[in-house]
């Protein structure tokens, strides 16, 4: 059988079917409205070395056929049957079949997993049917790029080796205490001032409004949306520096470049209620009308320095300054000590897979209010944790954190189970999974890399896969294939010890 991240829903060997031969020649075949991912599939195949037409051709050549077509009702439907698709794999060719594009695009990405990185010689492909949808209508990546910033090219690699995963979200951390990273026309020294260093004494930067576009448009053709957040009350130091008016005593805060958390926050002060709120109503709505997609990210998370009744006032007029938008609230789980959020609200908990302190309860009060939730338990989730056999780095430096309960491993990646975290929430509370990458200690997108790859895949298939159906075992098998593709793309992944990276690159790569 194959070798497919994230485990299909459906995967059977057809009954006396031969490989499929590759002629040297392969032809896409795809009607009008899938162009776009006919195209994309085609570039990709080309730089693997095969010679790919989506036109008429003289002579033999593999017909690889995209057909959008109504899906037939199932026993196996999911909360995102969008993204459903039908790929089948014969002597004959390929056919793939799905109700929309992003159903297309997802079983492409099935299907370059079939084949081998190096196209360029006789290749044979087993026959294999496959019938797939995820579990979650969300499967995201988080992004810090305010502790180190990461330029755009960087970041459109980055979505084109998690589309791949088939991650359907990317999370970008765009303001905190160290950094503000987005331009905002109204209030111009968020990043003449906001901008300036990093962690570490790193260079820091922003993104020009053109720039954000780019990178949402890019990441939009691989059917993978962009959350943009900007951290709120609290994590705002990089604002309080550069506006004075935001600060209770009107003084302009010094820049920050460490990594302590908790000690800054906007004000609630009466006095400071007029540039308070102008501030929201600016910044949340130039950012909103950047981005097509659903969601606006709030932050609300280590907000400790305010006192609870100014948290709980500022969250309210900042969730509904943020809804006020056109777009769905997110935030991390302590905005569930108000009690006065906007309908469909959702809280990401980052609490541990053994919830600590309020965490449940605030997950609790925010499904309550209508709202659903997004698991990033820390202890497992989060991508920015150290390895516990650490391989080889990048830089040769010490990458990852150990807050979260120690050190995690790609078994711990694995084995958790979102419904099975928080009591008194159920499944359809659940909107989906995201793993967050924190840049503390990541200077290089080569370090982001080591430390996502290979842990997304873990938490992939936690959100795409059957949860019956996951096996640990074979989940490592499956993981192992996919390092020569790793290898061929440039992506640097941790070779972590428990996966027989069978045909990979050494460390020194």
């Amino acid at each position: 059988m194959t070798s497919i991240v994230p485990l299909p829903r459906v995967q059977q060997a057809p009954a006396g079917e031969t490989p499929l031969h590759l002629s040297e020649t392969l032809r896409i075949e795809a009607e009008p409205g899938a162009a776009a991912v006919a195209e994309l599939l085609a570039a990709s195949l080309r730089a693997r070395g095969r010679r790919v037409t989506t036109t008429e051709v003289d002579g033999p050549a593999t017909r690889i056929a995209l057909r959008q077509q109504p899906a037939e009702p199932s026993a196996t439907a999911t909360s995102a049957p969008e993204e459903a698709y039908t790929l089948d794999v014969t002597s004959a060719g390929v056919e793939l079949t799905a109700p929309t594009r992003a159903g297309l695009f997802r079983g492409s990405q099935t299907l370059l997993q079939l084949l081998p990185p190096d196209l360029s010689g006789a290749v044979a492909v087993d026959a294999v049917h496959v019938e797939d949808s995820p579990r979650f209508a969300y499967r995201g990546v988080m992004l810090d790029v305010v502790r180190h910033f990461f330029a755009v090219d960087e970041v459109l690699g980055l979505i084109d080796a998690l589309a791949l995963l088939k991650i359907n979200h990317l999370h970008l951390h765009l303001t905190d205490d160290q950094g503000w990273r987005i331009e905002i026309d109204s209030w111009p020294r968020l990043t003449s001032v906001g901008a300036r260093g990093a962690v570490d004494d790193a260079p820091g930067g922003f993104y020009t409004k053109d720039d954000l576009r780019r990178i949402i448009a890019y990441a939009a053709e691989r059917y993978i949306t962009v959350v943009p957040e900007i951290d709120l009350p609290g994590h705002t130091n990089a604002a309080l520096s550069a506006y004075p008016e935001l600060n209770a005593d009107g003084v302009a805060r010094e820049p920050y470049h460490g990594v302590e958390v908790g000690f800054s926050s906007l004000s609630a002060a009466p006095e400071r209620a007029e540039a308070t709120d102008r501030f929201l109503r600016d910044v949340l709505g130039e950012v909103a009308a950047l981005t097509p997609g659903p969601w606006l990210h709030i932050g609300g998370d280590e907000s400790w320095s305010t006192p609870a009744e100014d948290y709980r006032d500022l969250v309210r007029r900042i969730t509904a300054t943020a809804a006020a938008t056109g777009k769905r609230v997110i935030g991390w789980h302590e905005i569930g000590a108000s009690e006065d959020l906007p309908a469909g609200t959702v809280a990401q908990y980052w609490s541990y897979v053994s919830p600590v302190g309020d965490s449940a309860d605030n997950v609790r009060a925010v499904v309550a209010q209508g709202g659903q939730v997004i698991m990033s338990p820390a202890d497992a989730a989060y991508l920015d944790m150290a390895y516990p056999e650490p391989p080889a780095t990048p830089g040769g430096r010490p990458l990852g954190l150990d807050w979260a309960d120690g050190a995690t491993s790609l078994a711990q990646a694995y084995g958790w189970e979102p419904t099975a975290i928080v009591d008194g929430i159920s499944e359809a509370d659940i909107l989906g999974v995201e793993g967050p990458l924190w840049a503390e200690t990541t200077h290089t997108m080569a370090d982001v890399e080591y430390l996502v790859f290979p842990r997304v895949a873990a938490l992939a298939e936690i959100g795409w896969s059957p949860a019956g159906e996951r096996d640990a075992e074979d989940f490592v098998a499956r993981v192992a294939a996919l390092g020569p593709a790793w290898d061929a793309a440039g992506i640097r992944y941790a070779r972590v010890p428990e996966v027989p990276w069978a045909g990979a690159a050494g460390d020194d790569r």
